[in-house]
């Protein structure tokens, strides 16, 4: 058995598929599905079983797990019940941590770039930077309280899964985002504007040097995210810490410009003023360091944004069926 938490959300949806994908049928998701159409990313899978996050630990009693893929998190970033995001990020994966290591399982669990802040400090993985990171949200934090307290036992040489591994994902886009609202990637959030000719509004920038819609992120297809997280389930030598992105940060304009050209459409872009509440504390740029996962062995590479986008264009967004 393996257990996917989060498996009916986007990248756990996704890493669902990728498990029956490979013949794997005994795969039990722990999420709830509510009423946002989450079950939608579910409805082409085969599962051994649905189990409500509630229910989690008392289920897993006198069960065997071959291994835990812990992608639930409450993952919005304007999330401001701050009891609620750390009883589900930090204190419930700790019980999952615990439980991994006393049943020496295997454990590998979603972080997130939202640990950096606003990129001061860089994003070097090196868990020797983790006391510097000062996240600049209740979801970054409590990602990244959870990320010290693993670290802090490796340090310490205390009993930890036979495998463990933090991804700290940096902008995921792709298939089986739909529920997220404001969370999905502003490809998603806009594509029905593009297929129709309407205006896409994007930033003006409002820093010297930096041209309108030049703001950058780690732009990261899913099925990277997946192939990674695949690559670690089959190597269970590897643990620590890792930033899951392309090292290659570019422009919410190449994001855009590369969906009209998926759709052979002319672009039709505005550049609108960054709202007053939001301008001093945004970020301009992101951009991850991959050097540990590579040197981990990982070499799947990563998918470039203009292909990455043609494929969730093509077989997902302009398709009557958007899910994977």
């Amino acid at each position: 058995m393996l257990l996917v938490t989060g498996g009916a959300g986007f990248i756990g949806s996704n890493i669902v598929a990728a498990l029956n994908d490979a013949g794997r049928a005994d795969v039990v998701v722990c999420d709830l599905l509510g009423d946002a159409g989450k079950w939608r990313n579910l409805a082409k899978r085969q599962l051994a079983d649905i189990v409500p996050p509630a229910e989690l630990m008392s289920w897993l009693n006198g069960r065997k797990c071959e291994a835990v893929i812990h992608m639930g998190a409450i993952s919005e970033t304007t999330a401001t019940d701050g009891d609620l995001v750390i009883e589900t990020n930090f204190r419930f994966s700790m019980r999952l941590l615990d439980w991994c290591t006393a049943h020496a399982v295997p454990f590998i669990y979603a972080s997130s770039a939202a640990t950096y802040g606003n990129g001061d400090q860089g994003f070097d993985d090196d868990p020797a930077a983790l006391t510097t990171l000062r996240p600049m949200n209740l979801y970054g934090w409590s990602k990244h309280l959870f990320d010290m307290g693993v670290i802090a036992r490796a340090a310490r040489g205390d009993k930890l899964p036979p495998q463990w591994a933090g991804l700290k994902f940096f902008n995921v886009f792709g298939p089986n985002e739909y529920h997220k609202g404001t969370m999905m990637s502003v490809l998603a959030r806009r594509f029905d504007d593009i297929k129709s000719g309407r205006v896409v509004e994007l930033f003006k920038s409002h820093r010297d040097g930096i041209a309108d819609g030049d703001q950058r992120r780690d732009f990261i297809y899913v099925d990277d995210v997946v192939r990674v997280t695949m690559w670690l389930l089959a190597t269970p030598s590897v643990s620590g810490l890792f930033n899951v992105g392309t090292g290659k940060a570019r422009s919410f304009r190449d994001l855009m410009l590369s969906a009209y050209a998926a759709l052979n459409a002319p672009p039709n872009i505005r550049y609108i003023d960054m709202p007053l509440s939001i301008r001093d504390a945004y970020q301009y740029f992101t951009q991850s360091e991959v050097d540990r996962l590579q040197r981990a062995g990982y070499n799947g590479g990563f998918t470039p944004l203009e292909e990455a986008v043609g494929h969730y264009v093509q077989n997902y967004l302009d398709s009557a069926d958007r899910y994977r």
